[in-house]
């Protein structure tokens, strides 16, 4: 899976590349990651790629010319066309469907917005795939792109060390519950026991048991996510 990200702050991923899982993927040729700073398309002798809105207002907007030549450069790199993503809170919302979804294109385009974000016709030209991590606005789409690239190179086979652990997950492939509670050594700490299932070697009665965890502990902390949820058959007999 190649990543191209499309950024004024390419410095910003470079500790992050260079790390755990992800840096793994790289080196061993399965994920790819190029960053293209979005400066280098600036026509302005001081590399400006904002400016003033037109009507008034607080702040700077990205400029559409920068950023459409930017992407059409990109994109007519002689491989895969690649899907564009736009990283901003007017997208929809990321979730591990999206996530799913996403992982079937082998190759990305990734936009980080700055300051007051696009001009609209950047939309209008590109028509890219918008996308929100949440209901919040951050200093720019950078942050949101870590998080994109981090759920979706999960998916690339081989990334993960056993192939089962993308599909235990919160989530994942259509499971609506929350993943069960996980212990390791030691089996006792200051009077906090691993329950004896997980020590009893009977795969079966331990795969019951996971399963009733994540199904408590979804009632108890995320109810919205059960179809329907455990208590709306006896609210609609006594209405």
């Amino acid at each position: 899976m190649r990543f191209d990200v499309v950024t004024l702050f390419p410095d910003m991923f470079t500790g992050y590349l260079g790390q755990s899982l992800l840096h793994k993927a790289i080196e061993q040729g399965l994920v790819e990651v190029e960053l293209h700073n979005l400066r280098d398309w600036s026509k302005d002798k001081h590399h400006n790629v904002d400016d003033r809105p037109f009507g008034g207002g607080p702040g700077m907007v990205l400029k559409v010319d920068t950023i459409v030549e930017c992407v059409e450069e990109i994109q007519s790199q002689p491989d895969e066309k690649p899907h564009l993503v736009m990283l901003t809170p007017q997208g929809r919302r990321l979730d591990q469907r999206v996530v799913e979804e996403l992982a079937e294109s082998s190759r990305l385009i990734l936009l980080c917005g700055r300051y007051e974000g696009f001009d609209q016709r950047v939309v209008d030209i590109l028509d890219p795939d918008e996308i929100s991590i949440g209901d919040f606005v951050l200093n720019g789409g950078e942050v949101a792109a870590m998080v994109l690239v981090d759920a979706l190179v999960r998916m690339v086979p081989g990334v993960l060390g056993h192939e089962q652990s993308n599909q235990d997950d919160s989530f994942s492939r259509g499971n609506r519950l929350l993943e069960f509670a996980q212990y390791t050594r030691p089996r006792d700490y200051r009077g906090h026991r691993v329950p004896d299932i997980l020590l009893s070697g009977d795969h079966e009665r331990i795969a019951e048991w996971r399963k009733q965890q994540s199904l408590e502990r979804t009632q108890k902390r995320r109810a919205d996510l059960l179809d329907p949820p455990p208590h709306s058959q006896d609210e609609s007999k006594t209405d």
